[in-house]
């Protein structure tokens, strides 16, 4: 079973294997393999306290198993309540892979937006190189916008940056509504 939970100090070692996983590094406009431990921990203690909630636009949390083990994080960023939009963002450790863990962690994410936030539009970015991700998204109903042609300069070499998003309508009729009515049903 997955959940999701506010970070916790204890989960910054387990997330330095994302920010330092190459693979994950691919889908990355910053270097996170500069990333220290005792960044990451800076980062779940800031990112989980009280203060931080009330004066950011954005939400971190953590996407955990049944025995609470930390798989990755899963964010809402850029939050605004005025126009109900969010951009989200997601990474996962490599042993969460493949078993559908960032699936169900987009579908509670995605509940929780267009439910207990009430949001209208959930939107992400991804550089157009992450063909992984690309199709991960449009998996789980996200649809194509547009695209920031030679908008990023990574490594020297200029990336297009496309975008993504899902509306609250588009939402309740995905795969991710069905789900969230078996999880009431049962």
């Amino acid at each position: 079973m997955i959940k999701l939970r506010r970070l916790k100090m204890e989960d910054a070692e387990n997330m330095l294997e994302w920010m330092h996983d190459p693979e994950n590094q691919k889908g990355f406009r910053r270097d996170m393999m500069s990333m220290t431990l005792e960044d990451a921990r800076y980062f779940c203690l800031e990112v989980s306290s009280e203060a931080y909630s009330k004066r950011n636009t954005d939400l971190h949390l953590a996407i955990t198993d049944e025995t609470d083990e930390y798989l990755g994080t899963i964010s809402l960023k850029n939050i605004n309540m005025e126009h109900r939009s969010a951009e989200m963002a997601i990474s996962v450790r490599r042993k969460a892979r493949g078993l559908g863990v960032a699936k169900k962690a987009v579908g509670l994410l995605l509940q929780k937006s267009f439910g207990e936030m009430a949001l209208h539009r959930v939107y992400l970015t991804v550089l157009s190189n992450n063909i992984v991700a690309i199709k991960f998204y449009e998996k789980c109903g996200f649809i194509y916008e547009g695209e920031l042609r030679d908008h990023l300069f990574i490594k020297g070499n200029y990336i297009s940056w496309k975008l993504y998003g899902m509306i609250e309508d588009e939402y309740s009729e995905s795969i991710f509504s069905e789900m969230t009515q078996g999880n009431k049903k049962g």
